[in-house]
């Protein structure tokens, strides 16, 4: 089922996410569903506080990457890579900064360039709650990065400079207020 995605403004997107266990109700139905609202959105990632829920939980499928030419040397590692995060803590982030135009569902038509590390070490629970030490580096750490800033009540316009969002502020009250043409669903605040 695609379900609405959650809009700028809307108060579970500044939530910590709490923890779940494996016997959360429905939980790969949930999964199946934020999939296929991630999908038909064409996002390549989605958390759970996109979706109205407070739990730590997101899905990342960046095989459509795997396309890009600018990704010709990993495609194979992108084409395979579609993971469920379950009570994720990055427990590390190395590497140099980089920079890299980012957007997100829940804040439609805004792009801005943000800078992260670019290696993470992150443990989690997959989807039948076996439990993961990974370490990711790329893009993929990128994706992950910017999914697990939602399960921390973080969105990627809080990395901007104070001048940036400045300019990106009139923007944001717009989409909060749902003056925004999207071709998925969403849901505003009241």
């Amino acid at each position: 089922m695609i379900l609405p995605i959650r809009a700028f403004g809307d108060p579970v997107l500044r939530k910590v996410a709490k923890d779940i266990d494996k016997d959360y109700p429905e939980l790969q139905e949930l999964i199946d569903n934020m999939f296929e609202t991630m999908y038909s959105a064409n996002g390549i990632g989605l958390a759970a506080p996109q979706i109205g829920l407070d739990i730590r939980l997101f899905v990342v499928d960046v095989s459509p990457l795997a396309e890009d030419e600018d990704y010709d040397d990993i495609k194979d590692e992108l084409a395979e890579f579609k993971k469920v995060f379950i009570n994720a803590q990055i427990l590390e982030e190395s590497g140099e900064e980089w920079k890299f135009n980012e957007g997100c569902l829940s804040i439609p038509d805004v792009r801005e360039d943000v800078k992260r590390k670019s290696t993470i070490v992150i443990e989690y629970y997959d989807e039948n709650f076996v439990k993961h030490t990974e370490t990711f580096s790329d893009i993929r750490a990128r994706v992950i990065q910017h999914e697990y800033d939602h399960i921390e009540g973080i969105l990627f316009t809080d990395h901007l400079s104070a001048l940036k969002k400045k300019l990106v502020k009139g923007k944001l009250s717009k989409i909060s207020q749902g003056d925004v043409s999207i071709n998925y669903k969403m849901r505003f605040p009241k």
